[in-house]
């Protein structure tokens, strides 16, 4: 039997103070199963340990939310009967130490959170971040991340329809890599992970356990140092063909009356998936070792219940339908097996080969988990932006935006990813929201992912409401009502307070904007400790990043807006009041080399009202394009109308605080769009009449964008602009020859 020293303690992540509360919960030393289970339950992954005081803060709850946080995700109503189903979740560390399987496995266990509750998943999304692009790994990182991705879920056979991509330093050591599913189901078909009925049979379903992703849980809470290569066999192996075989399998049981609860096997494994549906059920649980499914050789307790292999479910069965589920499971080729059952112990207990090898009260590992306020210390505000130069060049400075890495067309990316499996994918990429349909109805939900992790940094609070209000205005951008939001809260080091700092003022942010605009949070995730250590000792994080997803419900998927431009003659509308700041801009970033001053402010209100707005004007067949102005400012989402359109546009605004602010800042609240000349008037006396701002701002033409200006107009054709906007990618991946680029389209 292995001695339980300091050394193994700490090889756990358990401080001392934390192991001495395992000593008082057994009342005695744990043996090293036993000690491995407590260590990957009170991992920072598992317990939420120093966020859970903080999350307990935002709002959950609305008369179409089912189900809020606490379960696999969160679930809403859409009407008719149905639900969607949605959470993200993150793969950070181990997409950095093994990117293609790190991605795909973080694919894959979004999955299961999504139809562990009887949904059919519908669509993919992910949110990226990675280092600089000249960095020596970034290329090899960002292409395993792109085609784990991909392979994961085109294999899988559901889309991947949207997503975002960010560039910084910030994230050299540490990449992101956020996945996001939503699924349907009907509301009579929900299904939970709280155990319950004594004596009910506790079967194990999906592949076989493995000794991959062991210490995976306890890897994803602590600090990257110079041995992340050695951690690769922490990274899991996952295989799609076996989960879609998963899917079909337990939606064809959850038909039926079966299941009394159902559990994904996640972060670590048979041990959360095991504490969690007993401690939810407030019964106990005796698992018997040797009945577990193995594909390798003698294999300890200790490994089967750390080990994070994929593609498996825990389940819960009712009496005398055993034969019958197995039957089901057979047909579908995966292992069948029964490992326990619900006990009224209120403890876990495992036997392995005749002798018990862990006893433990389930309280401690669970709702009494350690439970942090960490000191934290508010993010000093940004000093107002000083004396910056006005654009010169116009027309330069767009390309230059057009060509850098945060703007640069994502297509290299997205074509990559099957976008329109299953028929239903009314929006693929490039959008504002992807649109999809819901199968067999008019109905359709619109989904995006957005954050600004400079806007965060610069301002956490601000940053948090923006991070809420952006993917509150794409889903209005396509004429969706905004329903619900998932998220993915990834930060530094919690103990550092000036980390946990910018944690509390990203949720402060972020609650408020929820409330104002009736968007609950329904589910979620929280990855901390997302920061290298320097060679002195200190830690370099990456930019307070709270990724959002969002959800919202189209009645009827013929009406959706789309960002390109129709035809030629429309009229370009600016709606919203633009208040021309420049702070935290990319035009300042990219084109003055200046990452200065606060982020532009969100008024909660304003967005509420315009987003309204908006989405009536789309519902009533108004305007023929729209577009949310965001990261470079109106010239930018300008130009990417006309490129998404392959229509030209003659722009003339009043510029009384300079070129730079009115064409470049990225001030919130704002829409472009287009209106046909017959419902112009009509369209604005509906502005009057809500007190929404609205101005003319020019017309679309053909094959060109012409900006007017007192001292000359700006003039690109839009074949510069494509190729401008198209050479990142394909550049850096090496997918054409840089000599080459100008000639491409």
């Amino acid at each position: 039997m292995t001695e339980i020293t300091p050394e193994i303690v700490a090889q756990h992540g358990l401080s001392p103070e934390e192991y001495g509360r395992v000593l008082h919960a057994l009342g005695r030393a744990p043996n090293l199963t036993e000690l491995g289970i407590f260590s990957v339950m009170w991992s920072e992954h598992c317990s939420y340990k120093s966020s859970r005081i903080h999350l307990k803060k935002l709002p959950t709850e609305a008369p179409w939310v089912i189900c809020g946080p606490g379960e696999n995700a969160g679930v809403i109503d859409i009407g008719d009967g149905q639900a969607a189903i949605f959470k993200m979740e993150s793969h950070n560390h181990p997409s950095y130490i093994e990117p293609y399987q790190g991605a795909a496995t973080g694919v894959g266990g979004i999955l299961r959170d999504v139809f562990t509750m009887g949904a059919r998943p519908v669509a993919n999304l992910n949110a990226l971040r990675f280092g600089r692009p000249d960095h020596p790994k970034m290329r090899h990182l960002i292409a395993g991340v792109v085609h784990g991705v991909g392979g994961y879920g085109n294999c899988v056979g559901v889309p991947t329809v949207g997503g975002e991509v960010n560039f910084h330093p910030a994230y050299d050591g540490n990449i992101l890599v956020n996945a996001m599913t939503v699924g349907v189901a009907d509301t009579d078909k929900i299904f939970y992970s709280a155990a319950s009925g004594i004596g009910n049979k506790i079967v194990y379903v999906g592949s076989k356990t493995g000794r991959d992703g062991i210490h995976g849980a306890t890897m994803a809470s602590a600090d990257f140092s110079e041995d992340s290569e050695e951690k690769r066999p922490t990274v899991q192996v996952g295989d799609p063909f076996t989960e879609k075989l998963l899917i079909e399998a337990c939606l064809e049981l959850m038909a039926s009356d079966a299941i009394v609860a159902i559990q994904d096997m996640g972060a670590a494994g048979l041990t959360s998936s095991s504490v969690e549906m007993a401690s939810k059920g407030g019964v106990g649980i005796r698992l018997d070792m040797n009945a577990v499914p193995c594909r390798e050789a003698g294999m300890t307790a200790y490994e089967m219940m750390l080990s994070e292999s994929q593609e498996r479910m825990l389940m819960v069965l009712k009496p005398g339908r055993e034969a019958f589920a197995e039957a089901i499971f057979q047909k579908w080729q995966l292992d069948f097996a029964i490992i326990g059952e619900v006990t009224d112990t209120g403890r876990m207990i495992l036997v392995h080969d005749g002798a018990t090898v862990a006893d433990i009260p389930l309280g401690p590992l669970a709702d009494d988990a350690p439970l942090y306020d960490r000191p934290h210390m508010p993010t000093p505000p940004r000093a107002p932006l000083g004396d910056v130069p006005d654009c010169t060049d116009l027309a330069a400075d767009l390309l230059t935006l057009m060509a850098s890495p945060d703007i640069a067309s994502r297509r290299w990316i997205w074509e990559q990813y099957d976008q329109k499996v299953g028929g239903d994918t009314v929006q693929p990429p490039g959008g504002d929201a992807a649109v999809v349909r819901v199968h067999g109805t008019q109905k359709a939900l619109a989904i995006t992912t957005d954050c600004t992790p400079r806007y965060c940094f610069a301002d956490p609070v601000e940053g948090g409401k923006q991070a809420v209000a952006e993917a509150y205005r794409n889903l209005c951008a396509v004429g969706a009502r905004p329903l619900a939001v998932t998220n993915c809260l990834n930060f530094g080091n919690p103990q550092r307070p000036d980390i946990m700092g910018q944690f509390v003022g990203c949720l402060e942010g972020m609650g408020e904007a929820c409330r104002t605009l009736d968007f609950p949070i329904v589910s979620g995730n929280v990855s901390l400790y997302n920061e290298t250590k320097n060679e002195d000792g200190t830690g370099s994080a990456i930019l307070p990043t709270p990724a959002i997803g969002g959800v919202g419900l189209l009645a009827d998927w013929r009406k959706s807006a789309t960002i390109a431009f129709k035809g030629t003659g429309d009229v370009i509308v600016l709606i919203g009041a633009p208040a021309h700041d420049l702070g935290q801009s990319l035009w300042l970033r990219e084109c003055h080399g200046r990452e200065e001053g606060p982020p532009p402010p969100v008024d909660l209100m304003a967005e509420r009202a315009t987003g309204a707005f908006v989405r009536a004007q789309i519902g009533a067949g108004a305007l023929s394009a729209v577009h949310d102005v965001s990261d470079g400012g109106v010239a930018v989402a300008i130009a990417e109308m006309a490129l998404a359109g392959d229509i030209g546009a003659m722009i003339a605004m009043p510029t009384p605080a300079g070129l730079a602010a009115t064409y470049f800042a990225e001030d919130q609240g704002l829409y472009v769009a287009t209106v046909h000349d017959e419902h112009l008037n009509d369209f604005l006396h509906a502005s009057t009449r809500a007190g929404i701002a609205v101005e003319r701002i020019g017309r679309t033409i053909v094959g060109r964008l012409v900006i007017e200006c007192p001292a000359t107009d700006h003039v690109i054709p839009l074949d510069v602009l494509r190729q401008a906007h198209q050479r990142f990618f394909p550049q850096l991946m090496g997918a054409m020859p840089a000599s080459t680029q100008d000639a491409k389209a």
